[in-house]
């Protein structure tokens, strides 16, 4: 039996389709000349004026009215319509395009109307989909993005591939084209060309190209507004580097990147992490753009061994760290509150133990064995002294006392056994370095770099004059160093 015969309870979601009443279905024309209400969601829709006229139109338009957010407004909806639903009668549904296309109320209909035996039908629609691919000329086949604009406007980055062309739907206001702008400009180039596509499916359709930071000036911005964002280079994505890595490893791939294990790798890990360190050093950004591109190629090169090998990939790694954060960070992705920069650091502790706990651990790994031992010892030790502080254990921050790295000091020159105070000394350093905010390591580094550049001036200097620095007298050799260091002093 068909819908029209036996329908008598339960609801009907209709696609009113994307604006022409010419593009109304002839199964929905068949339906709405059998029923005598009609309940729309929005009666804001070209279509509705060349519905039957012998139909009742009852619109939900009064809700926008009501609540403050869209999702209150779907709720009520919903709600409304399973009702009428479990009445006698039953009730058919409209809403603009398809019921399943960019529509958030049908879907949630049709999935609590099944959980409950409530009949429910469904009539097609032409979504804004398929005009707007004709307006842009465009097949989305074989990697066309679908985006919703109040997703991305809520979001500080767009969660789509730069690599991909992407179709963002619902630009229904300057506002929400302003904030979906502002996200797509954290990764788009300002004056990217975009279009966007007013009315697609109706006699007003209108193309516009723009550039992307002008989309909110749009004088035609409305319901039917689409904004088409085409792709910047194909390896822009992390797909597309995945990708890159695995061709790599392939059995038709690169020879040596197919040797390669997560034990030959080790050294270039090491290596890549020391060279971006240098160019942050250096402030360099030019060349830490480099250097982060070939340390996410070790990264990456292990999660392509470890899938290799049955172990994990690249998704299991984004997973763990994605859910960790937010987890971890229950005052930015929750409602917990914290006081301060103190109360984050205490209440991240306190997470952590918990986790210990969840993973079985029981309190057998301690709060320093995440301290990895290769890092550099003063980096050790300001990561000691982190964690100590972070439950409350000052014993180390107080070796960072002026007063006690002066009787350290003492105890250096005067006792047998000087390594131990030397230690001593250098840990009390690292803690007064913590102690003003100030990372022990970073500074050692800038020192040495100071120290370089200046002997590398001065030696540059006696070469000029055809000398050496092993055959110049102490005092030669001191007054090159003073005008080395003023030459870097007037250079700054």
């Amino acid at each position: 039996m068909t819908q029209v015969e036996h329908q008598t309870t339960g609801i009907t979601l209709m696609g009113l389709g994307p604006g022409d009443p010419k593009n109304l279905t002839i199964e929905a024309l068949t339906w709405l000349k059998s029923i005598k209400v009609l309940y729309l969601r929005t009666s804001q829709h070209p279509t509705v004026a060349h519905l039957p006229e012998h139909l009742e139109l009852i619109s939900f338009d009064e809700l926008y009215e009501k609540h403050e957010g869209f999702e209150e407004v779907y709720e009520e909806i919903i709600d409304r319509v399973l009702d009428l639903g479990r009445a006698p009668g039953g009730i058919t549904y409209a809403v603009p395009g398809h019921p399943f296309v960019a529509e958030a109320t049908c879907p949630e209909i049709y999935r609590r109307a099944k959980l409950e035996a409530i009949p429910v039908w469904l009539i097609d629609g032409l979504s804004f989909l398929e005009p707007t691919f004709r307006a842009l000329e465009l097949d989305p086949f074989p990697n066309l993005v679908l985006s919703d604009a109040i997703n991305m406007a809520g979001s500080q980055t767009p969660q789509t591939p730069p690599s991909s062309p992407v179709l963002i739907a619902q630009i229904y206001s300057r506002m929400v084209a302003s904030d979906v702008k502002l996200t797509l400009m954290n990764t788009y180039p300002d004056d990217h060309p975009v279009r966007l596509v007013h009315s697609a499916g109706t006699d007003k359709e209108l193309v516009e190209d723009l550039p992307l930071y002008a989309v909110d000036h749009s004088e035609h911005l409305g319901l039917l507004s689409a904004l088409f964002v085409p792709p910047l280079s194909p390896y822009t994505s992390f797909e597309s580097f995945q990708e890159i890595i695995a061709k790599l490893r392939a059995p038709d791939g690169c020879p040596w990147d197919r040797e390669q294990t997560h034990e030959s790798l080790r050294p270039f890990l090491l290596e890549e992490a020391y060279e971006t360190l240098d160019a942050l050093d250096r402030q360099d950004m030019q060349d830490l753009k480099e250097e982060l591109g070939d340390l996410l190629l070790q990264i990456l090169l292990h999660a392509q061994i470890a899938n290799e090998e049955g172990d994990f990939n690249i998704h299991h790694v984004l997973d763990g760290i994605g859910s960790k954060l937010v987890r971890r960070h229950p005052h930015v992705f929750a409602n917990k509150k914290v006081s301060g920069v103190s109360g984050v650091l205490h209440n991240w502790e306190e997470i952590k133990s918990e986790e210990r706990k969840d993973n079985g651990d029981n309190g057998k790994k301690g709060l320093l064995d995440g301290v990895p031992k290769a890092l550099p010892a003063l980096s050790q030790a300001g990561e000691i002294i982190e964690r100590t502080r972070r439950v409350g254990f000052d014993h180390l921050i107080l070796k960072g006392d002026p007063a006690y790295l002066i009787k350290q000091i003492d105890n250096f020159l005067t006792n047998e056994e000087k390594d131990k105070f030397l230690a001593e000394l250098l840990l009390g350093l690292s803690a007064l370095a913590y102690k003003h905010e100030m990372d022990a390591e970073s500074l050692l580094r800038e020192a040495s770099k100071r120290f370089r550049e200046q002997f590398g001036i001065m030696e540059a200097s006696a070469m000029k004059s055809g000398e050496t620095l092993v055959n110049l007298s102490k005092e030669q050799k001191e007054d090159l160093w003073a005008q080395a260091g003023k030459a870097m002093r007037e250079e700054e």
